[in-house]
């Protein structure tokens, strides 16, 4: 047992800076997917088959077809093209660390562009109403009332989208990217010891995952001032008598 916990421990560095190449590649890929993810939105929710068909076509082929998979065409599948080996973008495309990135950022927009859909969709359409009734312009109603409604109705379930990326960034090692999992597996490939690399891998994906859930749950009641968790007192209005 000593043993163990000692590997454990000696472990703990590499992983963590494992862990650090994992969080950099997760939030370069958010930040871009995210940036992605709100024109096609808009264009799925658009009523022009010019818009919404190839917003949907996009949105099918990413979240129809597994990450790994496109993880790999993208690696391994564009440079067999020689005119992408010519071109000013071979030097992104045969790094590893790029592609993945690239992968990862096409991937979460999809699913991202479909969260923000729905939340677009849900949005109450007595405020789109109101927001004409006092003449706003359509680009104006979208910036003032539709998109900041909808990013608050998304959260909850764009915060599971990020877990989602946090667990599948560990493809990256399918690539040679030394993440959490690849320092994991080069570590268990010199010491034979894969329960307890592993072990300490999965506990620090753990505790990222609840920083990540936490900060959710708290921007959630800040832009939510009406939820309220069950522990926390709830303010009650009294009758004051008017006085004249």
């Amino acid at each position: 047992m000593g043993e163990a916990l000692n590997l454990m421990w000696d472990s703990l560095p590499k992983l963590l800076d494992g862990a650090f190449l994992t969080l950099e590649l997760i939030i370069l890929a958010l930040v871009i997917g995210f940036i992605l993810a709100v024109p096609v939105a808009l264009m799925r929710t658009a009523k022009n088959p010019f818009l919404w068909g190839p917003a949907y076509g996009y949105i099918f082929y990413f979240r129809g077809t597994p990450l790994l998979v496109q993880i790999y065409l993208t690696y391994y599948g564009l440079g067999q093209f020689e005119a992408v080996r010519e071109s000013f973008l071979w030097p992104i495309f045969r790094e590893a660390y790029w592609c993945a990135i690239i992968a990862f950022s096409l991937n979460t927009a999809a699913y991202t562009a479909e969260i923000f859909r729905g939340a677009i969709q849900a949005v109450p359409h007595g405020e789109i109403e109101a927001a004409r009734a006092v003449g706003m312009s359509r680009f104006l109603q979208y910036r003032r009332i539709i998109l900041p409604s909808a990013f608050r109705l998304a959260l909850p379930a764009y915060s599971n989208e990020v877990i989602l990326m946090l667990k599948s960034s560990s493809l990256a090692s399918t690539i040679t990217l030394l993440d959490l999992t690849g320092v994991a597996r080069v570590i268990v490939s010199r010491t034979f010891a894969p329960y307890e690399i592993f072990i300490t891998a999965a506990i620090i994906y753990l505790l990222i995952t609840f920083v990540v859930t936490r900060g959710f749950a708290w921007t959630e009641r800040r832009l939510n001032p009406q939820l309220k968790r069950p522990d926390e007192p709830k303010a009650t209005a009294t009758w004051q008598p008017e006085v004249r």
